[in-house]
């Protein structure tokens, strides 16, 4: 009975008052277990180590979450979009986990200026909000179970905060974009993808080139291999368009014919 009085109290006045008010403002619910939702928030470059070695941060929520999002989404664009193909809803769902997506509505829901992290690199920094966000949701999910996470998710962040009208006509696959063209072109195309300078098993540094006919024409920097192949298109695709890619393409059969 002193139990169910003075859990209330500790919610608001207790030392961990604040974590409960910012759950409540994102997403409108009282956590069960507050811890799941700050160890959300620790990046693995601010990790507490226990005595047997074993860090403590974000990263198996991250995991966590990340399943469950992308379960979600699925989820809700197949029933957002009951006559589109598997290859639409596909490429919509990259769009919205993507890391770029996830950073933004992590900064957009006002979880960032919460996020404890000791990390200095651009590339580390440019993954931080999002994985806190995945994070947060895999500690949702552990908390309150999936039904009540999905729906969470669907009200308060993707029709809150997503423009799936704008995402639905914005490319973002840029390395499929790119094979699909060099294929239609008849021109071979590969990535030379490795470790890149600086890399280490804690925070991995790809480097990509873009490969067509045997010429190197875009390069890319990635925390995994498939962000930096996506880089290293993006580049591709910036400096040319499908008319001054076939162009130029041209004109590089003539010269080297």
């Amino acid at each position: 009975m002193l139990g169910f009085i003075l859990k209330p109290l500790k919610k608001k006045y207790g030392k961990d008052s604040r974590y409960y008010r910012l759950i409540d403002e994102l997403f409108g619910i009282c956590p069960d277990n507050i811890e799941l939702y700050k160890l959300a928030l620790i990046h693995r470059s601010a990790s507490v180590f226990m005595p047997d070695g074993m860090p403590v941060n974000n990263e198996r929520l991250e995991f966590l979450g990340d399943a469950v999002l992308e379960s979600v989404v699925s989820e809700y664009l197949f029933l957002r979009f009951p006559d589109r193909n598997e290859g639409f809803l596909t490429q919509v769902r990259s769009k919205i986990v993507s890391r770029q997506s996830l950073n933004e509505l992590c900064h957009k829901l006002g979880i960032s200026e919460h996020i404890v992290s000791h990390a200095g690199g651009s590339i580390v920094q440019k993954h931080l909000h999002g994985d806190a966000l995945e994070a947060m949701i895999g500690a949702m999910y552990l908390d309150k179970g999936y039904d009540k996470t999905n729906r969470i998710i669907i009200e308060k962040i993707l029709e809150k905060h997503l423009d799936l009208e704008d995402l639905t006509h914005t490319e973002t696959d840029y390395k499929s974009r790119l094979i699909e063209w060099c294929q239609k072109s008849k021109h071979s195309i590969k990535f030379r993808t490795a470790f890149g300078e600086g890399s280490t098993s804690q925070s991995p540094v790809f480097r990509s080139v873009a490969v067509i006919d045997d010429m190197e024409l875009g390069y890319g920097l990635g925390t995994s291999k498939k962000e930096a192949e996506q880089r290293a298109s993006f580049a591709v695709s910036q400096a040319l368009t499908d008319e001054m890619g076939d162009n130029f393409l041209e004109w590089v059969d003539n010269k080297t014919k």
